[in-house]
């Protein structure tokens, strides 16, 4: 019987395995997470978990009772160090286990600031694991200066959360603007000044030139040589996708392991599914970070294990919280050439177009957008730009 092994314990691999089980495989299924801790909701630790809104319990993905129930082997605390892919093993700490199928949900990494530059001072954290915000947690005391470097969402997320607790916060972001890669001016605007609304204090356009201090951080030297005091450092410099244990077994890698439509990397008997993983989309390669295209992908490549022969076409949706805002992102903006602003009782939506074309809607506080525009962009609908402007337009007409 078909023996699966699953490398990696987020969000990708809890819904690869309990989708095995709901579509019938009788077969071993052996998850292997390298951190102590079940598999767990990442979002809420640096919001509601940070700010003691959310216990522990209630961040687990499923109960504790449930993997045994489903007869499915989770190792936590177990690091996978290699792939022997002639032999179909996979070796983690001193045990070699066989597989039939692998799926590598080795998911992504934050990026750090080499030790040279200040990245190894104590007071210096990365927003990721349960065990980076429990680190975190003591240091973000009211009152202290809190330097974020940073601004997409991880960024401002973390200064809302701060601002929050009383820390006195200051964003910098070496681009242009913030959330220069993923969102539109509008959008940033619209956030920037929420910011400044909450004496969050953001520099655009300024890099860092190395973090400050003996031993614990005390500081930031900027790349136009101002200095800035800071008591703690937050670090929202993007993520890379965790394929290294791919790449050292032969696995074509591309931004991230190379998997084709349905969900298979250059290996057969290999697969992978979620923000490790690269997909073909629209002539070139697609990798999204994102729990929706964690769980999407991981149930895609579940069925195609099993002989669905599906290929995995993305609904794009993600969401930020800052503040008292929920922020509701449906579709890629990819390609859009001009930007539509819909403002209307207490929300306000950003709407994506190329030409004609719909392409994706930043809703804040607004999830009538989102929902409608979700719906169009899913159904390959678009709406006229000119309606969609005109508040006095009913969006469910739009439909």
């Amino acid at each position: 019987m078909d023996r699966i092994v699953i490398i990696g314990a987020g969000q990708a691999a809890a819904s690869l395995a309990a989708k095995l089980r709901a579509l019938g495989h009788e077969g071993p299924v052996t998850v292997l997470g390298e951190e102590p801790v079940a598999p767990y909701q990442r979002p809420p630790l640096s919001k509601a978990y940070l700010l003691g809104e959310m216990g522990l319990d209630r961040l687990m993905l499923r109960g504790a009772d449930w993997w045994g129930d489903q007869r499915i082997d989770l190792r936590t605390g177990t690091r996978a160090t290699a792939i022997d892919r002639a032999a179909r093993t996979v070796t983690a700490g001193d045990e070699v286990l066989p597989y039939d199928t692998l799926v590598l949900a080795t998911g992504s990494r934050p990026r750090r600031l080499p030790a040279a530059i200040g990245g190894d001072l104590a007071g210096v954290h990365v927003v990721r694991t349960l065990a980076d915000v429990d680190a975190m947690a003591p240091d973000l005391a009211a009152g202290r200066r809190l330097l974020i470097v940073g601004g997409g969402y991880i960024g401002l997320e973390a200064a809302a959360v701060a601002a929050k607790l009383g820390l006195q916060v200051t964003l910098i972001e070496a681009a242009p603007r913030i959330l220069g890669r993923v969102a539109s001016v509008e959008t940033a605007a619209w956030f920037r000044n929420l910011h400044a609304g909450h004496g969050v204090t953001i520099r655009e356009g300024v890099a860092l030139d190395r973090l400050t201090g003996e031993g614990r951080v005390t500081g930031a030297r900027l790349a136009d040589g101002k200095e800035i005091a800071a008591d703690v450092v937050i670090l929202g410099v993007g993520i890379a996708p965790a394929d290294d244990l791919a790449r050292a077994a032969g696995i074509a890698c591309d931004n991230g392991i190379a998997v084709d439509a349905t969900g298979r990397t250059s290996d057969p008997a290999i697969w992978a599914a979620g923000d490790c993983a690269s997909f073909p989309f629209g002539g070139g390669r697609l990798r999204l970070e994102s729990v929706g295209n964690a769980i999407d992908m991981a149930e895609a490549v579940a069925a195609n294990i099993l002989g669905a022969g599906r290929p995995y076409l993305p609904k794009p949706w993600f969401w930020s919280d800052q503040y008292d805002v929920k922020l509701q992102i449906a579709g890629l903006n990819i390609g859009h050439d001009r930007v539509v602003t819909r403002a209307g009782g207490a929300g306000i939506s950003f709407w994506y177009y190329a030409g004609e074309q719909l392409l994706a809607v930043d809703a804040a506080n607004d999830p009538r957008a989102y929902m409608i525009g979700k719906r169009l962009i899913e159904a390959g609908r678009s709406a006229p730009p000119d309606l969609v402007a005109d508040p006095a337009t009913e969006l469910k007409a739009l439909l």
